[in-house]
């Protein structure tokens, strides 16, 4: 009688809410065993209902096997397998895994580094309860600079009302999702639109262990740097600045070689009139271009954006318990 009555208090203790989470997976055949079972043991722990989503972005290891073995040893639990057609990053394949994903509460994790204590998940969570849509959890140190110098640049020529930094998982209610989908049609960098959606984040900073950083493959790294290039240009005014800064250096050559040209003409018997014209034209077309440039991926982005890009593209969806 003691022993279920233990049994039925622990279950009582529970959190009553669905949470959900989503987890990317691309070639990560030697961390997804140990960090699934981790997720599921502070899953089952703490919640009644719960659903585990692995996003498989095309993995050309043996990821996906290893989630399925992991699949047959948990009992109770939802897991799906949403197994992406090809490789398309950790933005497409996040959007995917979160469409389908039902839980009141949704968990991301675009990076399998778990740097930081089981704990902090559900510390993340309930400061989500406190009042806030959307939490995030950054670690104390950063060990990539090129990220660094993203966000240094990105905040400065931005106006987020919440600075963006490196985060390692983040948590969001089902109206902060909604709001998100209301908002934008497609999604290219989750981070930015969420700290544009209007509701209420915050950040948990947890010391973290540089060793435990992953090193980017040479199609993550080629995807990461497309991304922050379309970033800054969809977010921030960086570009904007670019061309007014090519705009004005034309027209200061321009009036500079014409002040040269004048002077030419009245103190010095011969004009060099070839050099004068072909600085003009050097450096009229240099703007011209620079400005072109700008505007063509303005251009290009746009009709991604609208017309031609896909939210992603999925192979099929694996439920392997439930």
């Amino acid at each position: 009688m003691t022993e279920k009555r233990t049994n039925q208090s622990i279950a009582f203790d529970k959190e009553k809410n669905f949470v959900s989470a989503v987890i990317y997976v691309y070639n990560d055949e030697e961390r997804i065993g140990e960090f699934l079972q981790k997720i599921n043991t502070v899953l089952r722990t703490n919640f009644e209902n719960y659903q585990i989503i692995c996003v498989n972005d095309a993995s050309e290891d043996n990821s996906l096997a290893v989630i399925r073995e992991i699949g047959k040893t948990i009992t109770g639990t939802v897991i799906n397998v949403v197994n992406m057609s090809f490789y398309q990053g950790v933005e497409l394949s996040m959007n995917a895994g979160i469409d389908l994903s039902i839980g009141d509460f949704v968990f991301e994790f675009d990076n399998l580094v778990m740097d930081y204590g089981a704990d902090l998940m559900m510390e993340v969570y309930n400061r989500c309860l406190s009042g806030f849509d959307i939490v995030n959890a950054a670690p104390k140190k950063c060990g990539h600079k090129s990220s660094r110098l993203f966000y240094r640049v990105f905040n400065r020529y931005s106006h987020n009302p919440h600075p963006l930094r490196t985060e390692n998982f983040r948590i969001l209610s089902r109206r902060a999702i909604n709001r998100v989908h209301s908002v934008s049609r497609t999604i290219p960098y989750r981070k930015a639109v969420y700290a544009n959606c209007g509701l209420k984040i915050a950040t948990i900073v947890y010391n973290n262990d540089l060793s435990c950083l992953k090193a980017y493959g040479k199609e993550t790294r080629y995807q990461r740097k497309e991304m922050a290039a379309d970033s800054l240009i969809l977010f921030t005014n960086v570009a904007y600045k670019m061309t007014i800064l090519a705009a004005v250096f034309m027209m200061i050559a321009t009036f500079g070689i014409g002040i040269y040209t004048l002077f030419s003409y009245v103190f010095e018997d011969v004009v060099s009139g070839y050099t004068s014209m072909m600085l003009v034209i050097v450096f009229g077309f240099f703007g011209v271009f620079v400005i072109l440039a700008v505007i063509i991926k303005y251009l290009s982005m746009l009709m991604e954006l609208v017309f031609s890009k896909q939210k992603y593209t999925i192979e099929s969806v694996e439920t392997l318990s439930e």
